[in-house]
């Protein structure tokens, strides 16, 4: 059952995700440090909330908004230092256990962070990230979308100067 708040957050998410799947949306938000940090300050806002309420309709929406964040090079190297730990450490298995889809778009998510043809980051170098059998590009998962930032107050701004 969803609580009062749930609802709301989903939709709002949903927006932002639609903004950022078209182009000048995603250049729109990318365009600034700021318009990009306060972005991934709601995202991880939102993941710090998810760790301690689950919700798998509102996670699935915040991964795809990181996910298609990721497609910006400036973002991407961004995220490799203020993704939250949260999406990196297994704390969403259990929610996503029975979303494949989503599982997936979290996967090419650490893959986009971590991969060394993508700039290399923490996750590369064994930063946490976790990989979810079956999950991937290799089990035909697609790039519907990203998402993430932080695990405490707020994402670092020095990757993105």
């Amino acid at each position: 059952m969803e609580t009062d708040s749930e609802l709301p957050k989903i939709v709002a998410t949903s927006i932002v995700k639609k903004i950022m799947l078209d182009e000048f949306g995603l250049q729109y938000i990318c365009a600034t440090a700021d318009r990009f940090f306060k972005a991934a300050t709601a995202l991880a806002a939102m993941v710090n909330a998810l760790a301690e309420q689950p919700s798998a309709r509102l996670l699935k929406h915040v991964v795809r908004c990181y996910l298609r964040l990721t497609d910006n090079p400036r973002a991407r190297d961004a995220l490799q230092i203020c993704l939250p730990q949260a999406l990196k450490d297994g704390t969403f298995d259990h929610c996503l256990q029975d979303d494949p889809a989503t599982m997936c778009c979290l996967q090419q998510l650490l893959d986009n962070l971590g991969a060394p043809g993508g700039g290399g980051g923490p996750a590369a170098a064994g930063g946490g990230a976790r990989h979810y059998p079956g999950a991937g590009p290799a089990a035909g998962g697609s790039r519907g979308g990203g998402s993430s930032t932080p695990a405490g107050a707020g994402p670092s701004r020095a990757p993105w100067m």
